[in-house]
């Protein structure tokens, strides 16, 4: 088990990583560059949205808490090992794929919510890629909450 929690928060600690870039790409994103000095700036072109990179920013690592807490959690909601691994796995499989979304939805006119164009704008494959991903993920995250809690609630 030791060796599953050590592998999620692993990739807890590269989704977070990615979280706080998207930090930059947002500062970028509202001032249009980096100022490097006082009076010394630099421009940086960026894709997407501010709006977009707060997303990105905040729901990295937001999905990087959950990686957290669920690699501390699975040893202690009482179900077979076998099932523990495969929550690891999924959760690891969910914090990058959200990822995906953040970053892939920013860089969609239909931000990455449906597989063609919706009210949003039109749809390309960096935001249908992200859809897809984020869709599975968060039918893997419910199931795995759903299990974990489960097992703490189980009379044994």
């Amino acid at each position: 088990m030791e060796q599953y929690q050590k592998n999620l928060l692993g990739h807890a600690m590269l989704v977070l990583v990615i979280g706080l870039l998207a930090g930059f790409m947002l500062a970028f994103s509202l001032i249009g560059g980096l100022e490097i000095l006082p009076t010394v700036f630099m421009g940086i072109p960026v894709f997407g949205t501010a709006d977009g990179w707060v997303r990105a920013h905040s729901g990295g690592i937001l999905n990087a808490l959950l990686m957290v807490a669920i690699a501390f959690a699975l040893p202690h909601c009482g179900l077979a090992m076998d099932r523990l691994t495969l929550y690891a796995k999924g959760t690891i499989f969910a914090g990058w794929a959200n990822t995906v979304f953040y970053w892939f939805g920013n860089a969609s006119a239909n931000r990455a919510l449906s597989f063609t164009d919706n009210t949003l704008g039109t749809a390309n494959i960096l935001g249908t890629v992200g859809y897809l991903v984020a869709v599975i993920a968060a039918l893997v995250t419910i199931f795995i909450a759903a299990q974990m809690a489960r097992g703490f609630l189980s009379k044994d």
